[in-house]
């Protein structure tokens, strides 16, 4: 079995996902992890896949899909790595007025402490007059949750953003 990684992105319509599993499923490929979400007004699959019959093949039968319903799909071949073997220990959440920086500067505090970003989802909520902007990270963090609430504590002042720190409980998982 080889492995790809699989992105497509789409407006966002009912039958999407259908389309895109029913002709990976023709071509013998398996699903691995995925993540499938609208984001604004389209829709976006970035998934692994397993394959054993050519490249190729596995191309030809999204392309159906493709043309059906103008889908852009970038199809990469991988090398398989093994999945890390951190988990998700913390949960921090930021909100506040949107505004340019607001992920570049809650990341790269993060990074600086070695915190690993396992999933992170935002939105973009309120009105036009007056944006919110919302972003959840779960993530893996070596120096524990109390460094997490130190590094981000200055941020709520220099971003203007209201910013919690949460224990996941891994026991539950």
């Amino acid at each position: 079995m080889s492995q790809a990684l699989l992105t497509v992105i789409g407006e966002d319509r009912p039958g999407i996902v259908a389309a895109v599993t029913q002709a990976l499923y023709a071509a013998d490929c398996a699903i691995g992890d995925a993540s499938m979400m609208r984001l604004g007004g389209y829709f976006t699959i970035m998934q692994v896949i397993d394959y054993s019959r050519d490249f190729g093949a596995v191309e030809a039968a999204l392309d159906p899909a493709v043309k059906r319903l103008n889908l852009r799909v970038h199809l990469d071949p991988i090398s398989s790595v093994p999945a890390q073997e951190d988990v998700a220990n913390v949960r921090v959440t930021v909100y506040g007025a949107d505004h340019p920086g607001i992920v570049a500067g809650v990341t790269e505090a993060l990074a600086k402490i070695g915190f690993n970003i396992i999933d992170l989802e935002s939105e973009k909520s309120g009105n036009p007059e007056r944006p919110i902007y919302v972003m959840i990270i779960q993530g893996s963090a070596p120096q524990g949750l109390e460094q997490v609430r130190l590094t981000l504590e200055p941020l709520k002042a220099e971003q203007g953003v209201e910013i919690s720190v949460h224990a996941i409980d891994t026991a539950l998982l």
